[in-house]
């Protein structure tokens, strides 16, 4: 290698600049217009103090310059693509293919040129250059030509030069090859535990450049049990919110860590990206009921168990080792509540329909009774009875009940309306062909009718006896006190329902056929099922009806809304945990 060559690669590299810069060209009043000048202003520096002043007129103190411009020229350029993509208006793939390429050859020629510029390598390009570069470092080195000033300058410039370069060299480290994660939550555990550190490599997984679709091929196919990290779904995937998080993920490395901008528009953390487990694969059908997962695919039209999850789903955190246990910060559910729940859904399986059917109509018969007692005047002078569906939860059903039950007394229609209530899901008995979801949430919409219709009857009961104190009737009556202790357990697990069960995902088309998870995409949980807001639920909340096959269903306060998500969200896979170093290894079922 000789000046000659070095020249004509320097050049060379100042052209891939210059025309990487003409694919930046915007003509759009926003953040790109800054792109262009950005990436030009830079080639043109380039050429003229590598060119110009080092290679043609041989002023040799600029090697140390031409040295730095080269080292930043990758993150310049990559910023100026960022800045270039973050108008409002993106840019067709073609181009940003032709700008990745210049890009990657414009590197490649920095890369190489620093090897010669080096002073390690500099006596291959000229003896000269060699003896000057040795020099100058004699003389940095001599105490004669040091001044606290300039050397507390030169000092303070190198650091803050080492840094910036650092930064730039882990964000491309963190994009296309690896990236290290804290767990912020307890969704994964006991497989995870909060402040646990792990190591995510990227590169099969498809990464890209910033706001593009240009970048590596995707190589790696998730199986189920993968432990993953990805993009989470919930949050806008716009070009603005991309630039924000690009940027946020700048700043939170600039200041090692300290300020972390990715926040929501209310300006709350996001949990952004998410460490979740590959439950659910493309081509797959899914459903759990009672924690268990099912699953059906075309070639096997028939739901069922997916054991593997067990192996890895923690329902009871109470039964974890001992050496855990003591890390976990939050327990859902304590011994006596599962032990509750497990009562609750064994008593829903064993619940006759006939029977019940029976009972119903029995309670409405005797409402209906207790009601043509009342007279007809007063009847007749109040308006007709209904309630909304934010009206028809078990918690306000009991805790109004009192009220309710004499609104149903001394209204038109208040024998009427409550014997739909009780009776009309009977009328027309569902085949749920193995939804075992839906039937499930079906039985259990019964077990709490015939709970708020015996309380609604005793107090009618009370009521038409025309008492002075009919509160305190209420306070000391034994079959009140039971109906209250029986409301009090199904409220409690309509609460985790979500969380202990999900409907049919995806959802059957209107005609009924089965529809499936695409190919390349995957449904994720958290193994700590109780306590992982994962990809079964919304962040929001609604009234929703425990079942569609009753006009006059009891309703729940639900976030149920099963998704699944691309690869092109996929940032890889959790491939080692190295903190803590007593529990450091290959991430798997080390949790139990």
């Amino acid at each position: 290698m000789n000046t000659k060559k070095l020249n004509l690669l320097s050049l060379s590299c100042a052209l891939s600049c210059a025309l990487f810069s003409l694919t930046l060209l915007s003509f759009n009043a926003d953040i790109s217009l800054v792109a262009f000048p950005l990436a030009i202003a830079f080639s043109a520096f380039l050429a003229y103090f590598s060119h110009k002043k080092l290679f043609s007129e041989g002023k040799l103190f600029f090697i140390a310059v031409v040295r730095e411009l080269l080292q930043y020229l990758p993150y310049v350029l990559l910023v100026a693509f960022v800045f270039r993509r973050a108008g409002k208006n993106g840019t067709p793939f073609v181009l940003d293919l032709i700008s990745v390429f210049l890009w990657l050859i414009a590197s490649a020629l920095a890369v190489f040129i620093l090897h010669y510029l080096n002073p390690k390598h500099i006596a291959k390009v000229s003896k000269e250059w060699a003896s000057f570069v040795e020099n100058r470092i004699k003389e940095r080195k001599n105490p004669k030509n040091r001044s606290l000033l300039k050397s507390g300058f030169r000092e303070l410039f190198s650091w803050i030069d080492a840094l910036v370069q650092a930064v730039f060299m882990v964000l491309l480290l963190n994009i296309f090859i690896v990236q290290l994660y804290e767990i912020p939550s307890e969704s994964m555990v006991p497989e995870f535990l909060i402040r646990d550190r792990v190591v995510v490599f990227k590169t099969l997984s498809g990464p890209k450049f910033p706001l593009s679709d240009v970048g590596l091929p995707y190589l790696k196919k998730y199986k189920r049990g993968d432990i993953v990290v990805f993009r989470n779904p919930h949050y806008s995937n716009d070009r603005k919110s991309e630039v924000r998080t690009f940027l946020s993920q700048l700043v939170y490395m600039c200041t090692l860590t300290k300020v972390n901008l990715n926040v929501d528009e209310n300006g709350n953390q996001k949990a952004d990206p998410l460490v979740k487990r590959v439950c659910g694969e493309g081509g797959e059908q899914l459903m759990m009921q009672d924690g268990i997962l099912y699953a059906r695919t075309k070639a096997s039209p028939e739901f069922k168990k997916v054991d593997a999850d067990s192996t890895w789903a923690t329902w009871n955190l109470n039964a974890v080792k001992p050496s855990l246990k003591k890390e976990i910060r939050d327990f859902p559910l304590g011994e006596s509540d599962y032990l509750e729940m497990l009562s609750i859904e064994e008593e829903r399986r064993n619940l006759n329909i006939e029977e019940t059917k029976s009972e119903c109509q029995k309670i409405a018969a005797d409402f209906d009774s207790i009601y043509k007692k009342i007279p007809k005047a007063q009847n007749a002078e109040t308006e007709e009875f209904s309630l909304k569906a934010s009206q028809m939860t078990v918690y306000f059903l009991i805790a109004n009940g009192s009220s309710l039950a004499y609104n149903l007394l001394y209204s038109k229609n208040g024998s009427e309306y409550f014997t739909d209530f009780m009776t009309k899901w009977s009328e027309n008995m569902p085949d749920f062909n193995g939804d075992l979801y839906s039937e499930a949430n079906y039985r259990l919409n019964l077990m709490i009718k015939k709970v708020v219709g015996r309380l609604f009857v005793r107090y009618a009961e009370i009521f038409s006896k025309g008492g002075t104190n009919p509160s305190s009737d209420f306070t000391n009556d034994e079959k009140i006190s039971e109906c209250f202790s029986a409301a009090q357990r199904l409220y409690f697990y309509t609460a985790i329902l979500d969380q202990r069960n999900m409907p049919v995902f995806p959802s059957n088309a209107a005609d009924g056929s089965a529809r499936y998870i695409p190919e390349n995409c995957y449904f994720m949980m958290g193994d700590n099922r109780f306590n992982s807001l994962d990809m079964r639920h919304s962040y929001d909340r609604w009234n929703a009806p425990l079942t569609k096959y009753d006009d006059y269903s009891i309703t729940y306060l639900s976030d149920i809304d099963p998704q699944y998500v691309s690869r092109s969200r996929m940032l890889g896979g959790t491939s080692y945990r190295f903190w803590p170093v007593s529990r450091a290894g290959i991430p798997g079922h080390t949790g139990k």
